[in-house]
């Protein structure tokens, strides 16, 4: 199968599918990851930005993501970017990949680059763009349960990370600038910490939860 992760910004897809990117791809998948923002100077030190880049390259070779493409919007700022650019940039890459399944940000995340991703996601996987087996929404620590003002997730898949909880926080390990120290959600006990109660909801060890947008049987 090809799976293409939908993140807004790098570090999203460690925290929402870092173990199911790395399940999917030792099974023998194809990972296209899709990041839609970048940093941008002078808001960030450029020396912040090279790292950037070297952060994501190592995470995903940690988690053997086959592909990255990099739309380049402004971080923080999709809400000045027209709406049918974003559309259209994330339907040109499905139309390219052509995959099976998509992972999109939740809609009630706290940042609001997740929630406009999340929609344009929506509208880049219409049932007359692409023949989509699955579409999953995805929790990202630090912005997911920060927005259930806004919509709750409620999870009703699970992915079985029992065996890669350890190469999801490798992964997350790379990206040194976005890591922070307990109890603050995006450290590494809080990620496993979240992981863990994930897998309790269905038993096993580790896990992690996405919500069912769609899917043809």
């Amino acid at each position: 199968m090809h799976i293409l992760i939908i993140a807004p910004h790098p570090d999203d897809e460690v925290l929402g599918c870092g173990g199911t990117i790395g399940r999917f791809s030792s099974e023998g998948n194809v990972v296209t990851l899709c990041i839609v923002t970048k940093p941008y100077s002078p808001d960030w030190p450029i020396d912040y930005i090279e790292k950037k880049e070297v952060e994501i390259e190592k995470s995903n070779k940690k988690l053997g993501v086959s592909q990255t493409i990099f739309l380049g919007f402004p971080t923080v700022k999709l809400d000045t970017v027209p709406q049918k650019e974003l559309n259209d940039s994330l339907l040109k890459v499905i139309v390219d990949i052509k995959p099976d399944i998509v992972f999109v940000p939740h809609n009630g995340d706290l940042n609001k680059d997740h929630r406009i991703v999340h929609e344009a996601a929506l509208v880049a996987t219409r049932p007359i763009s692409s023949p989509i087996k699955k579409i999953l929404a995805y929790e990202t620590l630090s912005e997911t349960e920060w927005g259930h003002s806004i919509a709750q997730f409620k999870p009703d898949i699970y992915v079985d990370i029992s065996d890669y909880i350890n190469l999801k926080k490798d992964a997350m390990q790379m990206y040194e600038s976005e890591l922070k120290i307990a109890p603050h959600p995006r450290s590494i006990e809080l990620i496993s910490a979240l992981a863990k109660k994930r897998g309790s909801e269905v038993g096993v060890d580790y896990a992690e939860a996405f919500m069912l947008i769609r899917e043809i049987i």
